[in-house]
């Protein structure tokens, strides 16, 4: 028999329509509804939300707006607990106010008695020394600690939490799936001969600006043309960041689309995919992807679409060693010939790139689980 509700407010970058951060999102409420569930508990989310609307309509939980203090403080008060996470929460390079706001969300609740919880964190980078004694201050009294890798926790042992238990997760994403109806409908798919109007192989791109120069962008298209020069594709743009990642992606396609379609192939992009599981369909669509936002290498790595990362942060190439891969370059020092080289070679050898990897993304899809199985078992033990 399921005991009664209890609340437990989620924090997080939610309501922006970055599709990496909605499907954190999204992997947490589907974990915590499976374990609570199994262990006879009800746990009803509430999310803190830049957009509570949006956010509800999509999801079916109940929202807040992140930024109004006293709704906030409300539902950490009605509440059980409170999750922080997942994603890169707590780092001090795109602004100076992340890493106290969500702080201060945690430390709200441990004033309140609240257990608190982090869930699969990218800790850093914390360029800024001042935050350290902080981050040490509000995680030593977290009831539970996770982060998605090694790096991030060696980052919180040094700022002074090497007693804590700080446990090393894949990232939430890992474990989302596609109802079962998309993934045999993949299979039916993948058995089928295609017709002669069906055989473009299908390559996922997945950009967003970072060097001024914009030479990164300019290196993927010189990659992607000589790729399409040797055999047709369909370039399938996948914008994971509205609405910058759609300009950047434009901004690639600008320099491909006429030389792609004069050698036979197309190009197209996405720009209506905001639920997460409408990116997962995209991306399981595609023969191979290039990404430069994490989160399309790991939708890629759950459907075991053959993938190459573009390196523009250590996360990047922290994710791509779980599953023994490597960056094809930096965003400085990027070669077109050589996306163009792994890009073909990714084409060619699909089935090999899957078989040789499959242990390594199913052992990260089970263990991306683990803190919602550790936050249900907590308030199993308690009820």
């Amino acid at each position: 028999m399921v005991a009664s509700a209890q609340k437990i407010v989620i924090s997080g970058y939610y309501g922006f329509r970055n599709s990496g951060d909605e499907a954190v999102l999204q992997s947490i409420l589907l974990a915590l509804r499976k374990y609570s569930e199994a262990s006879g508990i009800s746990l009803e989310p509430v999310v803190l939300s830049i957009d509570p609307e949006w956010t509800s309509s999509t999801y079916g939980v109940k929202s807040v707006h992140r930024m109004k203090l006293m709704e906030v403080r409300q539902a950490i008060y009605e509440s059980a607990g409170l999750i922080s996470g997942g994603g890169s929460l707590l780092q001090d390079v795109t602004s100076g106010k992340t890493i106290p706001y969500y702080l201060a969300i945690i430390k709200l609740a441990q004033w309140m008695g609240r257990p608190t919880f982090i869930y699969a964190q990218g800790i850093g980078p914390v360029n800024r020394q001042l935050f350290h004694p902080l981050i040490k201050s509000v995680f030593r009294k977290c009831t539970y600690i996770s982060v998605r890798d090694e790096k991030s926790r060696v980052l919180l042992e040094s700022m002074g939490l090497q007693g804590a238990r700080i446990d090393v997760v894949p990232d939430p994403v890992m474990g989302l799936v596609l109802p079962a109806e998309d993934t045999a409908a993949k299979a039916a798919r993948e058995s089928a001969t295609p017709s002669a109007g069906e055989a473009l192989r299908t390559v996922g791109i997945s950009v967003r600006y970072w060097e001024e120069s914009r030479r990164e962008l300019d290196a993927i298209a010189d990659g992607l043309l000589q790729a399409a020069a040797e055999t047709p594709l369909h370039l399938r743009f996948l914008p994971f960041h509205h609405p910058l990642d759609n300009e950047a992606s434009r901004y690639v396609m600008q320099r491909v689309e006429e030389g792609v379609v004069r050698l036979g192939g197309s190009v197209s992009i996405c720009e209506d995919a905001l639920h997460p599981l409408q990116m997962l369909r995209e991306v399981a669509h595609c023969d191979a992807l290039i990404g430069m936002r994490l989160h399309s290498l790991i939708y890629a790595a759950g459907r075991r679409v053959p993938l190459m990362g573009v390196s523009y942060d250590p996360k990047i190439d922290h994710f791509l060693e779980q599953i023994n891969c490597r960056p094809v370059g930096s965003t400085a020092s990027l070669d077109g010939s050589q996306v163009a080289g792994e890009l073909l070679q990714l084409l060619d050898s699909g089935e090999a790139w899957r078989r040789e990897r499959e242990p390594l993304i199913a052992r990260l899809a089970m263990e991306a689980e683990a803190p919602a199985r550790q936050i249900t078992e907590y308030f199993h033990r308690k009820g």
